[in-house]
């Protein structure tokens, strides 16, 4: 668990991306951190160490990881976890039997799972409730609230609806009852969107995806600036021991150095995908708060410095279309996650959100969803225009 580096708190956030955790090794002179592999460390006598006893507890590569990611989130401290659904585990674990939790109406299916076959049977009540601002999130929370409520977890944008809830106003309306707002930034990232500034208590992550950005980690995160909380996410993190290996929290870090360049192209990407899927036949609706008659694109506008790189659209045929298309793509990569630099598509009702079929939560059959990544724009929309072309059925009838 680290701090923010308070001698860089002028520095934009490209330099800080690059710098913050990691000076150059005072040994060495090396610009990237050393890949600490040591599992245990000598102490000079009982209880005298240099800050490190056992790697589960604390490692100087995951050390540097928590640093620069905090510092980018604005928070005091940050905690590296195995994967985001770890990292929201012990997030979780800060309810006791008998609390209650708000959870979205959109959430993600991992998340729903996690609330409602984990942490249920271990006595924690929940509520899923619209939160996002196009459904009158102030309206929702308010609905959902019980005595016994101790947070309220949003997701913004959210996945796969991509829509987004007024962090401020959650905010405040969560701290006016006494709870505690966590917010989920992995679409975001703290490059597009940082909750903590806006009001909330605990930012979550899964580095997996836009943080790495390469398809090639897997690894979770947890921001805040109250002090206590730290104190328990710490208490948890090492206890329940869902850390990240060494060598993860360096892959992440080297895609951290390069976020804020990618996430303009994601986003200079999706907007040209999200506005060609606008005027296909074939295309009933787009989910992409970067529109300008999104239902959130007035708070995205707010307190997002762009949209992001995620597209979602249902089919005018519904599901039979949705898997034709699906499976018709050349350049976009049938597959789950999301994030990296190459262009993904997915079927969320049977692949990331099959968990919440059959729930309030279901998602519709007929929706696509988007991971706009890199490549040439020209390209992508070229493979996703003949896909749609070939796949939707609806123009043959």
């Amino acid at each position: 668990m680290s701090g923010r580096d308070g001698q860089r708190e002028q520095d934009g956030f490209e330099t800080r991306a690059i710098h913050a955790g990691a000076p150059p090794d005072p040994v060495t002179g090396a610009v990237v951190p050393a890949v600490s592999l040591s599992t245990t460390y000598a102490q000079s006598a009982v209880g005298e160490h240099l800050g490190y006893e056992y790697s589960r507890s604390g490692n100087p590569t995951r050390a540097a990881l928590e640093a620069c990611l905090a510092d980018l989130e604005g928070a005091a401290h940050g905690l590296a976890f195995s994967s985001g659904l770890a990292a929201e585990h012990a997030v979780l674990s800060l309810l006791v039997p008998g609390d209650h939790v708000i959870i979205p109406g959109d959430a993600y299916g991992g998340t729903f799972r996690l609330v409602d076959r984990v942490h249920q049977p271990m006595g924690v009540a929940y509520t899923s409730a619209s939160l996002t601002s196009a459904a009158g999130g102030l309206a929702g929370l308010e609905a959902a609230w019980q005595p016994t409520t101790k947070m309220v977890w949003v997701e913004t944008p959210s996945n796969p609806l991509l829509g987004i809830a007024d962090i401020a106003a959650l905010a405040a309306a969560t701290h006016d009852r006494g709870g505690v707002l966590v917010v989920d930034n992995t679409f975001a990232t703290p490059y597009l969107q940082q909750p903590l500034a806006l009001g909330a208590d605990i930012v979550v992550h899964s580095t997996t995806k836009y943080l790495g950005g390469h398809s090639d980690v897997v690894g979770g995160f947890a921001a805040t600036s109250d002090g206590c909380l730290a104190e328990r996410l710490a208490f948890f993190q090492n206890s329940i021991g869902g850390v990240p290996s060494p060598f993860d929290c360096y892959l992440v870090l080297r895609g951290i150095k390069t976020l804020a360049v990618r996430m303009e192209r994601h986003c200079d990407n999706a907007e040209a995908v999200a506005s060609m899927l606008q005027s296909h036949p074939a295309v009933s609706r787009v989910l992409y708060p970067g529109l300008p008659r999104d239902p959130g694109a007035a708070v995205s506008s707010q307190q997002m410095r762009r949209a992001g790189g995620m597209v979602s659209f249902i089919l005018a045929g519904g599901e039979p279309d949705a898997l034709d298309v699906a499976r018709s793509t050349r350049l976009w990569t049938l597959a789950e996650s999301l994030g990296a630099v190459e262009s993904l598509i997915e079927h969320p009702h049977r692949m990331t959100h099959a968990s919440v079929a059959g729930s309030p939560l279901a998602v519709d059959p007929g929706l696509l969803r988007l991971s706009v990544g890199l490549e040439s724009v020209a390209d992508l929309i070229s493979d996703l225009t003949e896909a749609l072309d070939r796949g939707g059925r609806h123009l043959a009838r």
